[in-house]
């Protein structure tokens, strides 16, 4: 039976200074909503939330009850907090600053994980420091020399880890790997549900705070109010469709999947599918913060893809949550996806008000529906230990 083990407050603080990192990047986003601007935000963001996923992985294996620990965490904090500081420019003059923090954000994970498990996980940390590595020489460029190093550490972040594991698992350190793999296997599957869902609902109140934010100085009519409630509508469908419908279930997948089985799992649900939902609140905060102040205009086709494309994206997400875990049904936020798209040109042909209603009324319509059809969507069902990933039994 498993020791329970919960989020320290320590952790919490931690993830508060990792979120600012995604508020800045709704920032750069907001002032540049065009493929470079999604481009730029999409790199910076793959390669801090790999990090930030080795962190989460890191606590939960290695808590942060000691005084070297503690210190050492608090260090990585200070580095995304530079990260964070960076993003903006991390493309033109902040680069090197950022690549800076980002080395020191590495070592210290590589420290605390040596500290707890020897020079054993030098199979992932090596990598690592390589990725920062890229990360930092791409500061010292502008333009396509940038961007070339930049994909180098995203090559890197997902390839060599890979490849390092296979190559190793066909060697002669056979008894070495497996000590790693128990390791990075272990995880306490409440610790690990509870992290994120407690960094997801953290970057759900950044998306509040971009309510505020694009309100700006403007008095509070009735029209901005309204946009307000509208907003905050869609950020609750979606709250609700993750912490009402989908995080009870996840952690009984967890649970219920064999320890040594939960890191890949953990590497599907909560990184890969997890990046788009993190990204989709982040662009629809932006397209919420370049949308309230003008809610009775036609929006730019930026804006109104920022709205609706962040909600799409963060449904993608989800349905890829949704398919690692084996839970569902699927088909009704799959429709919700192609609706949401389809209020683009509400927006630009309308108002930025009616596409916020449109959001709403899809959402509201894909909840009901599931809550009519699947209303015993609230607990994930028996799961074998014994299937690939944690699908469940049928």
């Amino acid at each position: 039976m498993e020791t329970p083990h919960r989020v320290s407050t320590l952790e919490l603080f931690f993830d508060l200074v990792f979120v600012f990192t995604i508020t800045q990047l709704t920032v750069l986003l907001a002032d540049d909503i065009s493929l470079r601007g999604a481009g730029q935000v999409l790199v910076i963001f793959t390669v801090l939330f790999w990090m930030y996923g080795g962190y989460a992985h890191l606590t939960n294996q290695v808590p942060p009850d000691r005084t070297v620990r503690r210190l050492l965490l608090i260090l990585a904090m200070g580095a995304f907090l530079v990260c964070a500081l960076a993003v903006p420019t991390a493309f033109g003059a902040g680069g090197v600053a950022f690549g800076l923090g980002y080395v020191c954000v590495v070592l210290v994970h590589s420290a605390l994980y040596t500290q707890a498990h020897g020079f054993g996980v030098l199979w992932f940390a090596l990598p690592n420091m390589l990725c920062a590595l890229s990360v930092l020489a791409a500061g010292f460029f502008d333009g396509p020399p940038a961007w070339g190093l930049w994909m180098l550490a995203l090559l890197i972040q997902f390839a060599v880890p890979q490849l390092v594991q296979r190559v190793a698992a066909s060697g002669e350190t056979e008894e070495a790997v497996t000590t790693v793999s128990d390791q990075l296997g272990g995880m306490s599957a409440e610790h690990l549900v509870e992290r994120h869902g407690l960094l997801l609902i953290i970057v759900f109140g950044e998306s509040v705070i971009a309510i505020g934010i694009g309100t700006g100085s403007l008095p509070l009519s009735a029209g901005i109010a309204g946009g307000a409630f509208l907003a905050l509508a869609v950020a609750s469908a979606l709250w609700w469709m993750y912490f009402v419908r989908d995080e009870g279930r996840a952690e009984e997948v967890f649970a219920a999947t064999a320890p040594e089985k939960r890191f890949k799992l953990a590497m599907l649900a909560y990184y890969y599918a997890f990046l788009p939902m993190l990204l989709g609140i982040a662009a629809f905060a932006a397209g919420v913060k370049k949308t309230i102040g003008h809610l009775g205009e036609h929006l730019h086709t930026g804006p109104a893809l920022a709205l609706a494309g962040g909600v799409a994206v963060y449904l993608a997400g989800d349905l890829a949550f949704r398919a690692v875990l084996g839970i569902g049904p699927a088909r009704f936020r799959a429709a919700a996806l192609v609706l949401v798209l389809a209020t683009v040109p509400v927006g630009t042909g309308t108002a930025g008000l009616w596409q916020l209603v449109a959001l709403v009324v899809v959402l509201l319509g894909a909840l009901g529906a599931e809550l009519r059809w699947s209303p015993d969507c609230t607990g994930a069902g028996p799961v074998r230990e014994d299937t690939a990933y944690g699908q469940r039994m049928t």
